[in-house]
């Protein structure tokens, strides 16, 4: 059976909650303000995506591949990204909200995390190597047997991350969030 290829269109103020995405591939396409939310895109595949002011909380993503995609100003609450084809997975967020996803065994080497809300989400073991965490607020995610060398968390805050856990050898931490990564141990910095 052919796989319909749906190239370099824009979507525009679609609600997908409703009527459903076409099983298709994804090329170089623009999805704004559309609603995703508690849809199935499972089987789909994007590649040099584009997703800006989008909905897409609760969505199933179940074999989903996302290949060099970007979400800008998104809602993903509770997003499991862990079911998604790991096959060329390449993602990008900024300016989002992921509260409760899971990132759970993803090989995200490089990814970047913008001035994004990241509460309470999964990255146990995660590859996370290179990634930048700019501005991004980690409040109890969840950071388990991760492997967090060459990662950038210079300028993100309330994340709590066990060094004797999880490896984390060049990581960048900036002085005032040190405190991060002694929670463990109940010392009090000042």
């Amino acid at each position: 059976m052919a796989v319909t290829i749906i190239e370099n269109k824009v979507f525009e103020k679609d609600n997908f909650s409703e009527k459903g995405l076409e099983k298709a591939e994804y090329e170089s396409c623009k999805f704004r303000s559309c609603d995703f939310s508690n849809s199935d895109l499972s089987n789909i595949t994007f590649i040099d995506c584009e997703f800006d002011h989008c909905n897409l909380s609760m969505t199933t993503v179940k074999n989903t591949a996302l290949k060099t995609v970007k979400f800008t100003n998104c809602k993903l609450l509770g997003l499991n990204f862990s079911d998604c084809n790991n096959f060329l997975l390449s993602l990008c967020f900024e300016n989002c909200l992921l509260n409760l996803a899971s990132f759970y065994k993803l090989k995200l080497k490089g990814t970047k995390f913008k001035n994004s809300n990241l509460r309470e989400v999964d990255f146990t073991e995660a590859d996370l190597t290179n990634s930048i965490f700019d501005n991004c607020d980690l409040d109890r995610a969840i950071f388990e047997r991760t492997l967090l060398e060459k990662a950038d968390f210079r300028t993100s805050y309330q994340f709590s991350i066990d060094p004797t856990v999880n490896r984390i050898k060049k990581a960048k931490f900036s002085r005032n969030t040190l405190s991060g990564l002694l929670d463990k141990f109940n010392i009090e910095v000042e």
